[in-house]
């Protein structure tokens, strides 16, 4: 049997640099300690990336394309079942590359790349929850006035930017731990969608309090 082809050393590289980053945060994540981590020579690392700036982003670009395309659903939502698998997707994009907004401002000031791309991503992701509200309405899920559409919207939008910061200023210490993933998620999702309360139809308002209740972590205490 052949033996499966080594990963790319580029590849590795960006793999094991997004999980420092996630879990120290990018700021205290050197190229030596990522080189340590791999057990290559710097001289190995800089070779793909010669600057930590650009493993930046390489991995902001991975998210971008990633985020990308799960926006293209919001075309196809519905009803909350529709919109809590859409958020819960996006939120997990979040979540995979949660380095990003942990230190998204200090980011924004430092890499000239993320600056110029963020903008745009947030006004793709501000169409698509526009869109995603867009579906419902016409399904008959829930009923916005005109004139707070905008409002609800851009408060969806802050929900869904700032989930993160929200969780790392509850618990600095453990909120971004791989093993808090399912409850930050679900709290995200649940936040986004409870701005929606008071639109939903009456077996809309029901059906997101079963799916709040259906997909609460296990209490492990």
């Amino acid at each position: 049997m052949a033996k499966k082809a080594p990963r790319r050393t580029a590849e590795r590289i960006l793999e094991t640099t997004l999980e420092l980053f996630n879990r120290f945060g990018e700021p205290n994540v050197s190229t030596t300690a990522i080189s340590a981590e791999l057990r290559i020579s710097p001289g190995n690392l800089y070779y793909h990336y010669p600057a930590k700036d650009e493993l930046v982003t390489a991995l902001y670009a991975r998210y971008e394309a990633e985020m990308s395309g799960l926006l293209d659903a919001a075309v196809d939502v519905r009803d909350v079942d529709d919109a809590w698998a859409l958020l819960h997707s996006v939120l997990g994009c979040i979540w995979h590359h949660r380095f990003l907004y942990r230190d998204l401002n200090d980011l924004l000031s430092r890499n000239r790349h993320v600056e110029t791309h963020f903008g745009p991503l947030l006004a793709r992701k501000s169409r698509a929850v526009r869109t995603m509200l867009g579906g419902m309405e016409r399904s008959g899920a829930l009923r916005i006035p005109a004139g707070d559409l905008p409002t609800v919207a851009e408060h969806c939008m802050m929900a869904v930017t700032y989930w993160l910061s929200f969780e790392y200023v509850r618990d600095p210490r453990h909120a971004l731990e791989p093993g808090n993933a399912q409850a930050a998620l679900q709290r995200g999702v649940q936040q986004v969608l409870g701005l929606l309360h008071p639109y939903l139809s009456g077996d809309q308002r029901a059906q997101l309090q079963v799916l709040g209740e259906h997909h609460a972590p296990a209490d492990t205490a």
